[in-house]
């Protein structure tokens, strides 16, 4: 044989070999990715930092949302529910930014790998509202494009977005910016008004103000198109929507409830029982 012919013949042989290693290896690779499970993009963590690991414990089962309390103290912004509560140790940035940041960079640019849609961070100002928010800025511009932004109008979508919630005073200084890091929760009374979806792409609300029904008995079937107007209201505008002060203790009428609320379409269902509504939703897949 040939130099040229037999070398032509090595080199098939090798690609040959190579094709029947890369095989197997792709379709281990593709089933990984097949059974990874997925995100609960619906699932909203409730006053999260409470949890033994916060942040963390959420996304273990796998929260599209989570949910955080600030108090802007001596130039810091401190995690807790109330002002008793209040650590130096405890800080937004150790809590939650910078364990973000980590995650994504180790996860090429998402917080759960292969899945790039944006994880919620709710930052629930509790006092002082524009100067705690001003703070809030001046930290999220630290940390490049992790997070979703707004420029003149534009969103242009990162790994995390913020949205803040809590005092009200946070909104003047969020409506004079140009471009801004983090966006507005909306309440009842934005749906419909001209705020767009840009500033304001979540509506929340307390749904004991709007709604008699605890999941006890049937659904009040007026209050069932209500809350199906809001949703779909919302969403024409692009909107999302969530209710806080729902029933949050197991049992059937809070199943009755969470499943009222999918069948609307609502978006983040609120709850501080992680591994409860992990299991609920895995479950209404299925079903």
């Amino acid at each position: 044989m040939a130099l040229t012919t037999r070398r032509r013949a090595l080199t098939t042989l090798g690609a040959a070999l190579a094709g029947t290693v890369a095989l197997p290896a792709a379709q281990a690779l593709a089933g990984e990715r097949r059974h990874r499970p997925r995100p609960l993009w619906r699932a909203h963590a409730h006053n999260d930092y409470e949890h033994t690991r916060p942040l963390l414990d959420a996304l273990d089962h796998r929260f599209g949302s989570v949910e955080a309390d600030i108090y802007l103290v001596d130039g810091q912004l401190l995690v807790a529910h109330d002002p008793v509560d209040l650590d130096p140790s405890r800080t937004l940035r150790s809590l939650y930014l910078d364990p973000l940041a980590a995650r994504v960079r180790a996860n090429r640019g998402s917080v759960y790998r292969g899945h790039h849609e944006p994880l919620q961070l709710l930052v629930d100002i509790k006092t002082e509202g524009a100067a705690a928010y001003l703070e809030l800025d001046r930290q999220l511009r630290r940390y490049g494009h992790l997070f979703t932004t707004c420029a003149h109008g534009r969103v242009l979508p990162g790994a995390v977005t913020v949205v803040v919630s809590g005092d009200r005073a946070a909104r003047p200084p969020m409506e004079a910016q140009r471009v801004r890091r983090a966006f507005y929760d909306g309440r009842l009374t934005d749906l419909g008004t001209t705020a767009p979806a840009s500033f304001v792409p979540l509506i929340s609300d307390n749904w004991t103000l709007n709604f008699s029904w605890q999941g006890v008995g049937a659904f009040p079937e007026a209050e069932r198109r209500k809350l199906r107007a809001i949703v779909g209201t919302a969403h024409t505008r692009g909107q999302r929507v969530r209710f806080w002060a729902t029933p949050d203790l197991p049992g059937p009428a809070r199943d009755a409830l969470w499943g009222e609320l999918v069948a609307a379409d609502v978006d983040h269902l609120n709850t501080d029982d992680l591994a409860g509504l992990e299991a609920f939703l895995d479950a209404h897949r299925r079903a």
